[in-house]
């Protein structure tokens, strides 16, 4: 199955970084002293001004910005990241040691137990745009070997049409996740297949319903780093997903945009 969520790739194809300055002033303000008091009140001015012209910056294709998103995000320990919207892309790989408790679908996939039920309500739901099939889960949880097979076999295909080693990687990384960036990793990531092609209308339409976003628009592809696929869904909860879906953004934006706030 998974080999032939490929096929598919191959048939189908930011609110700014807060700039803040958390570095301390040491005050040596002496009780009674003016001149150390307006000392200090300049050097706050100063440090406010400067803060103001400090350049933004946000989750997209450059890897210093999506290191600083990430690195933001997971202040004050790696247990206060909210599960659901954790980031994974080719800049921000999946922590080490990370473990998910999984759950069988039918159809022998896996998928984060958290996530088991809001799919199956969707992909119910999903009848409707159909022909009245529940559309198939084709591609859930891959552990680290199943995701640097897939890689590797697309390196060696377009080494095959004669690109040579890097470029190969280079160009296989925007159809399949090198290993370890992968969100099919996380467990909260899905690959669909329809009756009808009709049915990733349906989804990108009502998706947000139930907590999962279309994850990679073609028009998004410079800040997530992948190309469009239309068969790729992620859960990050509902509220997360409805404001994704009326925005018209992408997760990256979104958690952008949070950064700084407690997740």
């Amino acid at each position: 199955m998974v080999k032939k969520t490929i096929a598919h790739r191959r048939n189908s194809q930011k609110a700014q970084q807060k700039a803040q300055q958390k570095g301390r002033i040491g005050i040596w303000l002496m009780e009674g002293s003016l001149a150390a008091a307006i000392s200090f009140l300049m050097i706050l001015a100063c440090l406010n001004y400067t803060a103001k012209r400090l350049p933004e910056k946000g989750v997209g294709a450059k890897g210093e910005a999506s290191s600083d998103i990430s690195e933001t995000a997971l202040q004050g320990g790696e247990e206060d990241v909210l599960w659901s919207l954790r980031l994974v892309n080719r800049w921000n790989p999946i922590p080490e040691g990370y473990t998910v408790d999984l759950k069988e679908l039918p159809g022998g996939e896996q998928v984060d137990e958290r996530i088991y039920e809001p799919l199956l309500e969707m992909l119910e739901a999903a009848r409707e745009g159909n022909w009245g099939e529940v559309p198939r889960v084709i591609s859930g949880y891959r552990t680290q070997e199943t995701q640097q097979a897939l890689y590797e076999e697309e390196v060696a295909r377009y080494q095959a049409e004669g690109w040579g080693l890097e470029e190969a990687k280079e160009k296989a990384g925007k159809w399949v996740a090198v290993p370890g960036t992968s969100e099919h990793q996380l467990g909260l990531a899905v690959d669909l297949e329809g009756a009808t092609y009709d049915v990733f209308s349906w989804l990108q339409e009502n998706s947000y319903q139930y907590g999962f976003i279309f994850r990679y628009p073609s028009e998004k592809t410079e800040l997530t780093g992948t190309v469009e696929e239309v068969w790729h869904y992620r859960y990050v909860g509902v509220e997360a997903a409805a404001e994704i879906y009326e925005r018209g953004i992408c997760l990256e934006e979104y958690l952008t945009e949070k950064n700084g706030e407690m997740y």
